[in-house]
């Protein structure tokens, strides 16, 4: 990876965790494992599918874009804290499109990220 490409990928994290940090503080992100949530496999299938293109998910991914964070930086910024996840999948923010994801097809993608931290 070139360093523009870490240095654009590096400042969407600095963007989001303080988001999320924001959010838990304020009381709006029950703590949360993605145990339970869904089935990671399927949630690994949909990533493949819907999400890939920009994000990097998984750890053996070759391309991606390079000012989107990777499924393994959100992962790690949310720090077990899988709300905010549902709650941004529920109602994605631009430049994420909306892919109208059914309750379960969030609940799956939320269980694989699970398997990233």
């Amino acid at each position: 990876m070139d360093n523009g490409m870490q240095v654009r990928r590096t400042g969407w994290v600095r963007v989001l965790v303080p988001v999320l940090v924001w959010l838990a503080a304020a009381g709006q992100l029950p703590a949360a494992s993605a145990q339970g949530w869904g089935d990671a496999a399927a949630g690994r299938e949909i990533a493949d599918r819907w999400c890939a293109a920009c994000h990097l998910v998984a750890p053996d991914q070759q391309q991606a874009s390079a000012d989107v964070p990777s499924f393994m930086e959100i992962a790690r910024a949310v720090e077990g804290d899988f709300a905010v996840l549902e709650g941004f999948l529920i109602d994605p923010h631009p430049p994420m499109p909306d892919m109208s994801l059914t309750r379960q097809e969030i609940r799956d993608i939320i269980a694989y990220f699970g398997t990233l931290e």
